[in-house]
C-alpha cells in the first residue's frame, strides 16, 4: 500500500525548476561545509547527480581550475587523526635515535678514558642459555 502511494505521488509530480540562485546558493553552501549534499537532497528532493551537476556548472573552484575532492568529515577525520599518529611517531623515533647516540658517544667516551673495549664484540659463541648444558640437568 505504501509503495502504491509513493508511486502516484511520483507519477503526480511535475518538474521543478530551480532558480540559478537557488543553485548558486547551494553550490556555495557545500564549498564552505555548511550543509551536505544529502542534507540538499532530503530537504529539496533532488537527487545527487542534480546536486552534482550544480556543482559542476557553478562551482567557483572549477572556474580557478582548483580540483574539489569530495569527502566524508569522517574520513577527514580520521586522516587528520593518523597524520597526527604519524607526527607523533616520529617524534618517539627521533627520542630514541637521540638516546641511542646519547649512550653510544659515553660508551665511546668510556672506553677511551679507561682503556678497556666495553662494546661487545660478536664471537663465534651462541647467546646466553644457547651453549652446552651441564649433566647434571639430564638434558643435552
Amino acid at each position: 500500500m505504501a509503495n502504491l502511494k509513493a508511486y502516484s505521488e511520483r507519477a503526480i509530480r511535475q518538474n521543478r525548476y530551480f532558480s540559478e540562485d537557488f543553485k548558486c546558493k547551494r553550490v556555495k553552501e557545500i564549498e564552505t561545509c555548511v550543509i551536505t549534499i544529502a542534507d540538499i537532497c532530503r530537504e529539496y528532493q533532488i537527487s545527487r547527480s542534480a546536486i552534482y551537476k550544480w556543482i559542476y556548472k557553478f562551482s567557483l573552484m572549477r572556474k580557478k581550475s582548483v580540483k574539489i575532492v569530495v569527502e566524508a568529515k569522517s574520513d577527514t577525520a580520521k586522516i587528520k587523526a593518523l597524520h597526527d599518529h604519524i607526527r607523533e611517531l616520529e617524534r618517539l623515533v627521533g627520542q630514541k635515535q637521540f638516546e641511542i647516540d646519547f649512550l653510544s658517544k659515553q660508551i665511546e667516551i668510556a672506553s677511551s678514558q679507561y682503556g678497556v673495549d666495553l662494546k661487545k664484540k660478536l664471537t663465534g659463541q651462541g647467546l646466553f642459555g644457547s651453549g652446552k648444558i651441564s649433566k647434571s640437568t639430564g638434558t643435552k
